[in-house]
């Protein structure tokens, strides 16, 4: 094959993969069995081994290869990534509504509610659509670069669909990188047969999982990530 035949699958074999890959992950309606997607990855593999100055770094291929790391950088966040307060009982939902009423001027607000996922906050950057910096929280201010461990989340874009390309030039997302209780469980399980200690619970599980020096350890753990602001 022609090096601008490559060029020319390759292009559709990404494309095709990216998207098997929102049908999987975001939509939960696969349209391909397994078998039939491990098919085009190895395909892509091959043409890009046989053309190596072909590979970006936004290849569905690029997910894990990265060498463990000594330790992580620290990055400065586009702007403060702050937590929420917790509150525990009625008593302080009704003093969090007095306030708000109060500063807004209002007699009556609407809120919309949504469920706190429990695992790691980070924020992802993509620009021109390419993912180019994952980071931790951190103290809020500074986080760790974690880039190459959020590649390896399957649920993560690596490039934004083309749909979605409208997004500037320079698009930062913040969210939780989670691990789903039924795959915590059967984690667990996996590395009691292999008399390893289990994991205490989801979030460190999550946590624990995203920090891993070698993105490769990370790739094997059941991650998933959920995002709630641009």
């Amino acid at each position: 094959m022609s090096r601008e035949d490559a060029k020319k699958r390759i292009e559709e074999l990404r494309k095709e993969i990216r998207h098997h890959d929102y049908l999987y992950y975001v939509l939960n309606k696969p349209e391909i069995s397994d078998a039939q997607y491990d098919k085009l990855m190895q395909e892509l593999r091959e043409l890009e081994g046989m053309y190596p100055d072909l590979i970006t770094p936004d290849s569905p291929t690029q997910r894990v290869g990265a060498p463990p790391a000594e330790e992580f950088k620290t990055v400065k966040h586009t702007k403060p990534m702050l937590s929420l307060d917790t509150v525990l009982n009625e008593e302080e939902v009704r003093r969090f509504d007095d306030r708000v009423r109060r500063e807004l001027g209002l007699e009556k607000v609407e809120y919309v509610v949504e469920p706190k996922l429990d695992g790691l906050s980070v924020e992802v950057i993509y620009e021109n659509g390419v993912l180019t910096r994952g980071s931790t929280r951190g103290d809020g201010i500074n986080g760790e670069d974690v880039t190459e461990n959020i590649k390896t989340i399957r649920s993560i874009p690596l490039r934004l669909r083309e749909k979605e390309l409208k997004a500037p030039a320079r698009l930062a997302v913040r969210g939780e990188v989670i691990m789903h209780i039924k795959d915590f469980e059967e984690l667990n399980k996996k590395l009691i047969e292999k008399g390893e200690e289990p994991l205490a619970n989801p979030r460190n599980a999550a946590a624990g999982s995203l920090r891993r020096l070698d993105p490769r350890e990370t790739a094997e753990r059941p991650l998933d990530a959920f995002f709630y602001e641009i």
